[in-house]
């Protein structure tokens, strides 16, 4: 029982750890990176909503593209492309975050999330 207990602790633990764990290839910018071009090419780049749909009806920029975090996995393939930059839109830190670790892992490496949400 006590290697049991000990196993649950180190697991949320580890979570915790993981959850604030910077992902290497993301840069947190500022709003204004959506009317300022001289930091980033944003006529290129891909700009993905994570939220849901409800979230995404509700408030969105113009020309994001909506995939939720649970469907990422199986339909970042139609949309996305390794090689074109990616700005990341959630409703957290932490969703960007789960975001850019799952991209990442599929070869992007131009990753780019929203400091602020862009919604109130």
């Amino acid at each position: 029982m006590p290697i049991l207990l000990l196993l649950l602790v180190s697991g949320v633990i580890i979570g915790i750890i993981r959850m604030n764990w910077p992902v290497r290839q993301l840069i947190f910018v500022d709003k204004q990176v959506l009317t300022d071009t001289s930091t980033i090419q944003t006529n290129t780049m891909k700009m993905l909503d994570v939220r849901d749909a409800v979230d995404f009806a509700q408030c969105h920029i113009e020309g994001s593209i909506n995939i939720s975090l649970g469907r990422l996995p199986f339909v970042w393939e139609k949309e996305l492309s390794s090689e074109e930059p990616v700005l990341i839109l959630a409703s957290s830190r932490y969703n960007s975050k789960r975001a850019a670790r799952f991209l990442k892992s599929r070869g992007f490496n131009q990753l780019y999330a929203m400091n602020d949400r862009y919604c109130a």
